[in-house]
């Protein structure tokens, strides 16, 4: 039962669920109905749900049969009034037949004017198309063809205008079209040539003011100078200045000019070609040479592209480059002046252009940049000049190198840039002037030592006399009054090197010109130099000669008078500086001439060797003395060579007259060095003959070789009594030989008691008779005693002498012995 229960069960339920699909099925999409059979055959119960499908399918069909059944009477209705209708039908389709051939028959012509309306209206449309088109088309190709037309005259400015305008305004209104697409794409490319064809024009511009900046520095030193002349003539004169045009108002006209120079300038880039002009005619600006546009042009163009400080960089960097190799002095500079003045053309034309440039640009140099230039260029340029400076050995150029200088300091100062370091350095520069001066002057000098006859100046009329007069500081009433011809007492040196000293001081003052200097600083540096002049360059000159082997007693005295009256002209030396610096001698800090302590020296070295000559001249004489020191007998006369010696003393001593004695400045000059040269040369005469006397090769002597030896002693004691030389008081003179008369005295009267007894004591009769030469002399008279074989026959006599001798060298050892202990 249960079995059963359960069957019916589900069979109930398969029923059902059978019935469910098929509502489903029903109600459902045939393409959403897969799912549905799909749970149909994934079942069990496919049979059965078959056959419900096909009870269910013929159910409907009876549904369906019933249903048109029903509708069946009203079909047939409507088939036959369908039917009648046809007939109408027909009948209505033929009139619309026959109406619309005869209603297309009559409109053919009208169809045949509204298709030929219809073309033109098309073609009208069209027509206002295309020009509305070319309206924006032309534009387009009218400001592209002048784009080409601008490109192909370089004028690039202008053509980089055209094509923002191009780019901006009117390719955007036609930009579907193929050939506007190419126009885009080629602008690109016409910008790169825009700049690469500028960047041309500039290298251009650059290489073309590297090779020309010496003609531009050239042209901006030129105006400077003329202004320098134009400021002395209007110092000068200060009526006549207001003709002229300051260097300012020059610079601001030409600055002008080149402002309103418009960019779009359609010059090329280069230096304008200007013909030489006369002297007399206005010298063109520097800024007038040169033609800036192309650098206008770049930098436009750059800063209209968006690259100007690429266009900076390059240009600041390229004139960096031109600095340096402008900066580097040519090797041989320093042989001509016009390489030095070359070498700054270059340099100032440089400058020139930039000043120009951070003058007329906004921003492509700045002062910053130009100073830096500046300072490099100072400091290469003085380095520089002090190199090639330190070769030149000629003043006229050191001198023009220095005007040079002064001129390029002025010209760069002109346009703001401090040139102070150069005025330094030219103080550098005086120095080594100066010392190029000395060495000119030194051959100067030696040539005028070198060819003076070193005799006084004759003169035979007025105008000789005055001329003489007006080269050198002389003043002498006694000369004046002499009759023609007369003599100056100094010789034609003493004229020749006051000129020259004036000369170098002339030569010193114009180094001095225009480095504005105070007048104190010249008369300082004038004073300096001169100082070296006449203590080293003029004292080494005159001390040469006076050294020389072959300069000759007369040539000493007249140095000795000349360099007397040299010295009395540095006053007026000082009174020349004054004059000429306007600098008083009292005032402070002012540096005084040295010229008197020169010449001193000078004077006093002549002395000197006035003396050494006198007795070298002395010495040769005493050569020729040929003593018979056996002599048994004296001779009658004073040996030959020593009257030979006293002639040469008093024909020398009289050459001594002519030595200078100005009553208010030397009026004991000439005693003094006349008695010196007297008192040494005597002194000196004494000595030698005392040295002769007791020479260690005389090993004997006789008392008639001493007696002949007084003879000579004698004749000199004359000559000094004589008074060769005026001046001495007594016999002040004839103490010269003391020595020597009293030696001789005591030996020739053989008073040994009188000078035994009264040694020592200050009124000894022998006072001046050394115990030690009296002993030399005696042990030599004695060794003659001993071998000499005439008193043979008066043996006793001898030996009585002998023994006196030896009783009076024992004497002499004793007193020796006492006066070392």
């Amino acid at each position: 039962m249960e079995r059963g229960k359960m069957a019916e069960l589900e069979s109930l339920e398969t029923a059902a669920e059978h019935e469910r699909i098929l509502r489903e099925i029903e109600s459902t999409d045939t393409a959403c109905i897969g799912p549905t059979l799909r749970s149909v055959y994934d079942g069990e119960e496919h049979g059965r749900f078959m056959e419900k499908l096909e009870a269910r399918i013929r159910n409907h069909d009876r549904e369906i049969e019933k249903m048109c059944n029903f509708h069946y009477q009203g079909f047939v209705d409507s088939i036959t009034e369908l039917l009648k209708v046809r007939g109408e039908a027909q009948k209505l389709k033929n009139q619309v037949t026959d109406t619309n051939r005869k209603l297309q028959n009559e409109g053919k012509e009208l169809i045949i004017a509204m298709e030929e309306l219809k073309q033109c209206r098309l073609q009208q449309r069209n027509i206002s198309a295309t020009v509305d088109k070319l309206t924006l088309c032309l534009p387009v190709l009218e400001m592209y063809s002048k784009l080409r037309e601008q490109m192909k005259s370089k004028r690039h400015y202008p053509a980089l205008k055209t094509l923002e305008h191009l780019e901006h305004t009117y390719l955007p209104q036609v930009s579907h079209y193929r050939f506007c697409k190419i126009m885009v794409d080629n602008i690109p490319k016409l910008r790169e040539e825009i700049k690469e064809v500028s960047m041309s024009d500039l290298k251009d511009f650059l290489e073309s003011i590297r090779k020309h900046s010496d003609k531009i520095g050239e042209t901006a030193m030129k105006q400077a100078q003329q202004q320098r002349n134009l400021d002395s003539i209007v110092s000068q004169h200060p009526r006549i200045s207001g003709g002229k045009k300051s260097k300012k108002e020059v610079c601001a006209s030409s600055d002008l000019e080149v402002k309103n120079t418009s960019p779009m300038s359609e010059q090329d880039s280069g230096i304008l070609d200007v013909e030489d002009e006369d002297e007399d005619e206005e010298v063109p600006g520097a800024q007038d040479l040169v033609d800036f546009s192309p650098v206008y042009r770049c930098l436009h163009i750059y800063s209209v592209l968006g690259a100007r400080e690429t266009f900076e960089s390059y240009y600041r960097k390229q004139r960096r480059k031109q600095a340096r190799l402008v900066l580097q002095p040519p090797s041989n500079m320093h042989e001509t002046l016009d390489g030095y003045r070359k070498y700054f053309n270059q340099i100032v034309g440089f400058f020139v252009v930039e000043d120009h440039i951070l003058h007329t640009t906004q921003g492509l140099v700045n002062r910053a940049y130009i100073d830096e230039l500046w300072e490099m260029a100072l400091s290469k340029t003085i380095a520089a000049l002090r190199t090639h400076s330190s070769y030149c050995s000629d003043p006229s150029l050191v001198l023009d190198l220095k005007n040079l200088i002064v001129l390029f300091a002025d010209t760069l100062q002109g346009y703001g840039f401090p040139v102070n370091q150069l005025f330094d350095m030219l103080l550098e520069i005086q120095d080594q002037y100066s010392e190029t001066l000395l060495k000119k002057w030194s051959g100067v000098f030696r040539n005028i030592l070198d060819s003076d006859n070193y005799s006084p100046i004759p003169v035979t009329n007025e105008e000789v006399y005055k001329k003489i007069v007006g080269q050198f500081p002389f003043q002498d009433a006694e000369l004046e009054k002499q009759p023609f011809p007369k003599k100056f007492p100094f010789s034609e040196f003493v004229p020749k090197v006051y000129n020259q000293i004036k000369e170098f001081i002339y030569a010193c003052l114009k180094f001095s010109e225009d480095l504005h200097l105070s007048s104190t600083e010249v008369d300082d540096m004038i004073r300096k130099s001169t100082n070296l002049l006449l203590t080293r360059t003029l004292s080494n000159c005159l001390q040469n000669v006076i050294k020389r082997k072959n300069v000759g007693l007369t040539e000493l005295v007249q140095i000795i008078i000349n360099t007397t009256h040299l010295e009395k002209s540095c006053k007026f030396l000082e009174e020349f500086i004054t004059n000429i610096t306007n600098v008083l001698p009292e005032t402070v800090h002012t540096t005084k001439l040295y010229g008197t302590t020169t010449f001193k020296d000078a004077r006093h070295a002549a002395e000197e060797e006035i003396y050494t000559n006198l007795n070298q001249k002395i010495d040769q004489f005493l050569q020729l003395a040929d003593y018979d020191w056996m002599a048994m007998e004296p001779g009658s006369k004073a040996s030959d060579y020593l009257v030979d010696l006293i002639g040469f003393l008093r024909s020398t001593f009289a050459v001594f007259t002519h030595l200078p004695g100005d009553v208010d400045v030397h009026s004991t000059m000439s005693g003094k060095v006349a008695q010196t040269a007297c008192m040494s040369a005597c002194k000196h005469l004494s000595t030698s003959l005392m040295q002769l006397l007791l020479e260690a090769e005389v090993r004997q002597l006789t008392l008639g070789a001493l007696q002949q030896f007084n003879l000579d002693v004698e004749e000199c004691e004359q000559f000094a009594r004589s008074g060769p030389v005026p001046g001495f008081q007594g016999d002040t003179l004839q103490l010269a030989f003391i020595d020597l008369r009293q030696l001789l005295d005591l030996f020739i009267q053989w008073d040994w008691s009188t000078y035994l007894a009264d040694y020592g004591q200050p009124t000894c009769k022998y006072l001046r008779v050394n115990p030690t030469t009296a002993l030399i002399l005696l042990e030599k008279m004695r060794d003659t005693s001993r071998k000499n074989n005439v008193f043979a026959q008066f043996r006793k006599n001898e030996r009585d002498k002998q023994k006196l001798i030896d009783t009076v060298a024992k004497q002499l050892r004793s007193l020796i012995n006492s006066h070392h202990s």
